[in-house]
Formats: C-alpha cells, structure tokens, sequence
C-alpha cells in the first residue's frame, strides 16, 4: 500500500510548551486512520501541524512522497490536502452554495462537477443549496464543511472532531457519511474524541495522550484492547 501521508517523529512547541513529543504515523492510499484520546492529547495540533497551519521544530512530513515541512498551508492545499476544522468554521452569511464554491478555489475549472459529486454524497445539501448556512442546523453545517472539504478533490481529507455538539443520532449520520466516502475512495484522517464511532469505521487507529502515540493497531484491535476500553469506551 503507497503511504499517502507519512509523519516522522515530529516535535511541536507553543513557545516553551513541548506540546508533540516525537509523533510517527503512515496513512495509506484508501484507508481511514483515526487519531483517539483525550481532549489536550495533541490531536487537533498534530492536524494543524500536518496541514501547515503549526510547524515542527524537528521531523519530517511527507505528503505524496514530497516533503511539505516548510510548506506554506495554502499550497498544501493545492496539492490535495484538505482539513474540515474543528467547529465547522463555515462562512455563516454565505449561502450553501457558494461555501461551497469557495472549497473549489483551488479547482475553479471543474466547479461544476464538484458540485454534482459533493450533492451526490450529500442530498441534503443540494435541497438546501439556496439556503444561508447559518440557518443550517449543526448536522447540515458539519456536512457543508465535508463537502466544502471535498470541492477540492482532495488526494486526503482531514476531518477534526467532526461529531462534537451534535446529537447522538446526528452522530450515526455523520459516521455513516464518512463510511461512504470512505467506500467511494476518499482517504481519510481522523480526530475524534467519540472512540467508539471512530474506530468502528478505521482501518487502523493510533491513541493519542499528552502529545504522545501509545498504542496503535487496526481499527478493530483497539476497539477490543483492554486499556482503550477502560481509558475511552467505558468498559
């Protein structure tokens, strides 16, 4: 399996904080990979890390086989990278429609087609398409940030805690959307605090605590481990 992102014993500070603590990680082409733990174990920075928006003091990252260590974040972008934030972060007076517009900047020649895949992946969005986003309720506008996400036809596709604030039965649909991208060839890389739901779609999973990878295996394998169970799962 070809490694679309390899991250490689990186070290993050926020001024004297030593917030990433040596992080080595591979997510394959087709795969999800999620990120498990506990909120401040350094996920979210990990992401923000990958995507340039932080940079590593030491380590290395490779997307695609290049090296984006000192990658300006938008360039990233363009080389098919794309993070849906935590929180959503949608453009609230815009209508669905044009936030999504605005995920295609990077892909302004086939705006037209992305739009049929995004509303293909996501019906909802195209009933909705006129309406200002918001209006939307946290489910609709957590889809309009993946689909923003997709506008681009990422090569990966970085979603940061994508079920936070929203109702369990929100959460299912939201899990289950990831699923069919995942089926439909999407690459992606997960942060999630709900471990259940996340690593009940990984194919493998990596656990997270106070900047530091402590256990890895496959999605399956962490979701059967003792110690998952008894620090996330409530067993």
């Amino acid at each position: 399996m070809t490694n679309i992102l390899k991250v490689e014993d990186i070290h993050v500070y926020y001024g004297a904080i030593h917030a990433i603590k040596g992080v080595s990680f591979q997510v394959g082409e087709g795969e999800i990979v999620t990120l498990i733990g506990a909120n401040g174990a350094g996920k979210t920075t990990t992401l923000q890390t990958v995507s340039g928006l932080l940079r590593a003091r030491s380590g290395g990252i490779e997307f695609c086989g290049e090296p984006i260590g000192r990658v300006p974040a938008h360039k990233i972008v363009e080389r098919g990278l794309a993070q849906v934030p935590e929180g959503r972060r949608i453009f609230l007076r815009m209508t669905v429609q044009e936030n999504l517009e605005m995920g295609a900047y990077t892909n302004n020649r086939d705006v037209a087609d992305a739009l049929d895949y995004v509303y293909a992946q996501f019906p909802r969005l195209k009933e909705r398409r006129r309406q200002i986003g918001g209006t939307l309720s946290g489910g609709e506008q957590q889809m309009l940030a993946m689909g923003r996400a997709l506008m681009s036809r990422p090569k990966l596709m970085m979603l940061d805690e994508p079920s936070m604030g929203l109702a369990p039965i929100l959460v299912e649909q939201i899990f289950e959307i990831i699923a069919n991208l995942h089926k439909n060839g999407t690459t992606i890389l997960l942060v999630e605090q709900n471990a259940q739901m996340a690593l009940s779609v990984a194919d493998r999973a990596y656990v997270m605590e106070t900047g530091k990878i402590t256990l890895s295996g496959t999605g399956k394998e962490l979701a059967a481990s003792e110690e998952v169970k008894k620090a996330y799962l409530g067993g």
